[in-house]
């Protein structure tokens, strides 16, 4: 039960936070099965949501991951065939990570569930409170440096 004598500017990190992993680790339960975890979902997702091709740089901060894990994960998202990664013309240090056709049914699969979590946890919610509230989140964003207009993460 949550402490109501703390006040809601004390209260918001921590809830922010906890909200954040409760929906991922919703989303990663129902991808298990299709032997998605949590990092290879968000990648797929990320470059699915992407307007244009991101670099691995880019990519490893929409997910918030370190470059090596990055590498990591995308050695083995390209090992499948789900992704390629491709030298930037003039710069052939840079590389920027494309999704292949083989890509096409695990983004359904991550679409359904996201789409699925998305109706239920919303559901109950009226719009004009989650416009309330996505404004507010916009405005932290932009106070923390952050955009708020970046593509969500599969939420």
């Amino acid at each position: 039960m949550a402490d109501h004598s703390v006040s809601p500017r004390d209260r918001f990190g921590a809830q922010l936070g906890q909200v954040a992993r409760l929906w991922r680790a919703e989303i990663d339960r129902r991808l298990a099965p299709y032997g998605l975890t949590e990092s290879r979902w968000r990648i797929l997702w990320q470059l699915s949501q992407a307007s244009e091709p991101l670099t691995q740089k880019a990519l490893a901060a929409a997910v918030n991951v370190q470059g090596p894990t990055l590498v990591r994960s995308l050695d083995s998202l390209e090992s499948e065939g789900l992704i390629e990664r491709r030298a930037v013309v003039g710069d052939r240090r840079v590389k920027v990570v494309h999704l292949t056709a083989r890509a096409t049914p695990i983004l359904e699969r991550i679409q359904t569930v996201v789409t699925s979590v998305r109706a239920e946890i919303l559901g109950p919610v009226d719009e004009s409170e989650l416009a309330l509230c996505l404004d507010v989140l916009a405005r932290i964003a932009g106070r923390l440096g952050g955009n708020p207009d970046a593509p969500e993460q599969a939420t």
